[in-house]
């Protein structure tokens, strides 16, 4: 019996479109088909993760008359997987002859080398790629329980997740969009983040509660309406343990994907505020009831509750800052925020050096407000899974409105300040027609 060749194919497939049956049919009549399906890992070291997880797109991909077996490609390199299998061909359409996989084929051509295989290139079908259904998708929009779980696949993807404050629906239209490419590899924010300090500056009101959860939800919701990208939601101290379920509800019947509650009790004073007198921390086992009650709460696990640690903040040291991370972690609580407002990361390092070594270790957040020079790699070194910009672009905007302002006064018209602002019709474009 004739022994049939075998044929390797490196697929993302995250929407399966004409393309990929091409490619497949064609394949197959150069032997077995292999498909080497990228994890979200290795989708995620180039670009955004996929909207289906990886176990759903291998039952789709194996279902695929074409294709012989699934096995995982758990990096964008082939070399691994092609060292296993020693395929006498591998297939990919002509697209990666430049781009970020293009240093990824010279590799396949040089170990293919080895034993005599061979790359075949068939032209890319013009027209037609994940990118452009996405962006469909986009305009379209996305189904709250699918936006509530992007961010706890992020977490098991993404060396670090980026979060910027969003406070209005201009502001989350820019995350949205905002996309640099860097050495090859698509550069993104992988989500928002609704501040209350953000929030209630822009509506003229203190950062201590004084807008209630519902006004907060609203501005969500109006965000929501023209976005995709996870929300990570402000949600100070929770408020009463007896109302947390009905603010866990609305917030997943929002699309949020998490909330930070922080562990401070009584009338809210902002943390970076230098003088904390009157403020106090609640008891770590009272707070720990609050963990609990969101967690039995949400309708979803992969609705993440995010205890933020106020120790530091309040003079209270190291110790009692990693007693409390335990007793946060064991109530449930997915992840632990490490709150500082020195100068320097130097703190909040020394804390994740001990807490990385627990048994109840948890992803670490950071927000970098005040040591602003840290480099998310520095993070990343440290155990730290995401990093939160809180409220650079509040502060962005609001020296620029003032200086225009100011401007016009100054001249009695708006000439002289034409040539510093957006014009018009860039407003105009970023904004989809309904």
């Amino acid at each position: 019996m004739k022994i049939r060749k075998k044929v390797y194919i490196g697929l993302a497939a995250d929407i399966i479109h004409e393309g990929h049956i091409s490619i497949l049919k064609k394949a197959s009549t150069f032997g077995d088909v292999i498909v080497g399906l990228l994890t979200d890992e290795a989708i995620a070291s180039y670009k955004n993760i996929p909207y289906l997880d990886y176990k759903r797109r291998k039952i789709i991909i194996q279902n695929i008359k074409y294709v012989k077996s699934v096995i995982k490609q758990e990096t964008l390199d082939y070399v691994s997987n092609l060292n296993l299998i020693k395929p006498d061909f591998v297939i990919h359409g002509d697209d990666w002859k430049k781009g970020p996989q293009k240093k990824t084929r010279e590799r396949v051509i040089k170990i293919l080398r080895k034993w005599s295989g061979k790359l075949i290139e068939p032209k890319y079908t013009k027209n037609i790629s994940s990118t452009l259904i996405k962006k469909k998708i986009l305009e379209v929009g996305t189904l709250p329980e699918n936006r509530v779980s992007r961010l706890k696949r992020l977490l098991f993807s993404k060396k670090i997740i980026r979060l910027l404050e969003s406070h209005n629906s201009l502001t989350g239209l820019i995350i949205e969009n905002l996309k640099i490419n860097k050495k090859n590899i698509d550069i993104e924010y992988d989500g928002m983040w609704s501040s209350s300090l953000t929030d209630s500056a822009t509506k003229g009101k203190p950062d201590n509660s004084s807008l209630d959860f519902s006004s907060r939800i609203s501005s969500v919701n109006d965000i929501m309406d023209v976005t995709t990208k996870p929300l990570v939601f402000d949600a100070d101290n929770g408020g009463q343990i007896e109302h947390l379920s009905f603010l866990v509800k609305s917030l997943e019947r929002s699309g949020v994907s998490a909330m930070i509650m922080e562990d401070k009790i009584g009338l809210k004073k902002n943390s970076l505020f230098k003088n904390q007198s009157g403020a106090s921390q609640d008891k770590p086992s009272l707070f720990a009831k609050k963990i609990k009650k969101v967690c039995s709460s949400r309708q979803s696990s992969d609705f993440l509750v995010i205890a933020r640690v106020e120790s530091f903040i309040l003079g209270k040291g190291l110790n009692d800052a990693l007693k409390r991370a335990e007793i946060y972690s064991k109530a449930g609580a997915d992840a632990i925020l490490i709150h500082s407002k020195e100068n320097t990361p130097k703190e909040i390092f020394s804390f994740s050096k001990i807490f990385k070594k627990s048994k109840n270790f948890i992803p670490l957040v950071a927000v970098p407000s005040t040591y602003s020079k840290v480099f998310e790699k520095d993070l990343i070194k440290n155990g730290f899974k995401i990093v939160i910009y809180a409220n650079q672009l509040l502060r962005a905007a609001y020296p620029a409105m003032e200086l225009v302002a100011k401007k016009i006064l100054e001249n009695g018209r708006s000439f002289e300040i034409e040539n510093k602002i957006i014009p018009i019709k860039k407003i105009i474009n970023l904004i989809p027609e309904g």
